[in-house]
């Protein structure tokens, strides 16, 4: 094991526990003075532990990656690398290992920072020795439980589960990042059996947050809705220059992406083709709470952009919609396009929406299309832009839809 020693080693980062080998867990002690750092670890060594030493956050860091800790023991205040650094970089590959802080010079501060970024315990400086290893048992047996949990978890399973601490959201969220890509799904005429346009999808391959509404959640719980935008926004614009649309091109914008300056900005990543894009708002939206929303939807209007409203019929503020963005296209909820065939309900409602929509010129979209019967229902109700699963799947560039 990378820096494993025995107790007779005075130059060694670890001490062996010994006969207890067979059954002993595995503990990082970190700790800049190395004094106080080997007190520990002897104490824990004898009561059955192995125990690794590192001397600052990086070298702690390096063991870390390297060995499947159950517990980390961790001086808060470090040169180069703190203990809440330290944290959040374990958790890049263990979301589950207790981190207990300790601190010779207590703040309240660094009290609720820890507990914020999920310290299991935040212990003042000089810990006795009985009170260490209490709290080291009992987060061992936290551990060895969640650890089971993750085991019997499969990845597709860890999709939408949460994370517990704030180191782990932002490690996952970071590794969403790095794994994101944008998919695009057709939205065809099906009157003229052409491709009307293509809407952007966000996509990652980090499971924990493979859900988009997952990882706008995780976002916006880490105060990075509008950083995530601009990144969704410059993945959009490559798709853009490597391979322009046949169609027009619809994304899909987060409130916080209507406050941002970059979005209406000369040099902004969308900007130069803005005539190309519609950018898709969700009802779903507090729009009240966006600060002079008209004249924002006005300054995009004059860059070139086209706006749509999204999920319309999935909350509750339809008509005030209508009336703050005045769209050029509804995208009708999927909750209302699904068994449409079968529920009258549904056909009035839906046949309510396209008259008021013929009514004002707007274009209307009837989204989650996945059967015939659905289909043919909101053709026969006076319907024509269709997307859904019965034309094509998200998929990477421009997949062709199904016509048949």
């Amino acid at each position: 094991m990378q820096g494993k020693a025995t107790a007779a080693d005075p130059n060694g980062h670890g001490i062996d526990a010994g006969e207890n080998e067979a059954v002993a867990t595995q503990v990082l002690v970190v700790d800049d003075e190395p004094v106080t750092a080997r007190g520990y670890a002897r104490a824990l060594a004898a009561a059955g532990h192995k125990v690794s030493v590192a001397h600052d956050g990086r070298e702690a860091a390096a063991l870390a990656k390297a060995t499947a800790f159950d517990v980390i023991v961790s001086d808060i205040a470090m040169p180069d690398m703190d203990g809440l650094a330290l944290l959040r970089t374990v958790r890049e590959n263990d979301l589950d290992v207790p981190m207990i802080f300790m601190t010779g010079s207590p703040a309240l501060e660094s009290a609720l920072a820890a507990i914020e970024y999920g310290a299991f315990r935040y212990l003042l400086k000089p810990v006795a020795p009985e009170a260490m290893l209490e709290v080291v048992a009992r987060a061992v047996r936290v551990h060895r439980l969640a650890r089971v949990r993750r085991e019997a978890t499969s990845v597709h399973e860890l999709e939408g589960k949460p994370i517990g601490d704030r180191a782990g959201l932002e490690a996952r969220f970071a590794s969403a990042v790095d794994k994101l890509w944008v998919a695009a799904q057709p939205i065809i005429s099906w009157s003229g059996r052409r491709i009307f346009a293509y809407e952007t999808l966000l996509r990652t391959e980090e499971p924990t947050l493979r859900s988009p509404i997952d990882f706008f959640d995780a976002a916006e719980r880490l105060g990075k809705a509008a950083e995530l935008g601009r990144i969704i926004r410059q993945k959009v614009a490559v798709l853009l220059r490597e391979t322009p649309p046949p169609a027009l091109l619809f994304v899909n914008l987060h409130p916080a992406d209507l406050e941002d300056p970059e979005l209406y900005a000369e040099d902004g990543a969308l900007t130069p083709y803005a005539r190309q894009v519609v950018l898709e708002i969700t009802e779903r939206a507090a729009l009240d709470r966006i600060h002079e929303l008209q004249s924002r939807v006005m300054r995009l209007r004059a860059l070139g952009y086209r706006i749509a409203i999204d999920d319309l019929g999935a909350g509750y503020a339809g008509l005030t919609s209508f009336a703050q963005l005045e769209p050029e296209v509804v995208k009708v909820d999927m909750s209302l396009v699904r068994g449409i065939d079968s529920s009258a309900v549904k056909q009035k409602l839906v046949r309510s929406i396209i008259a008021l929509c013929t009514e004002l010129g707007i274009q209307l979209v009837a989204e989650g299309i996945e059967t015939i019967a659905e289909r043919d229902m909101l053709i026969g109700l006076g319907g024509d832009l269709c997307q859904g699963y019965l034309f094509a799947k998200p998929g990477r560039g421009y997949p062709e839809p199904n016509m048949a």
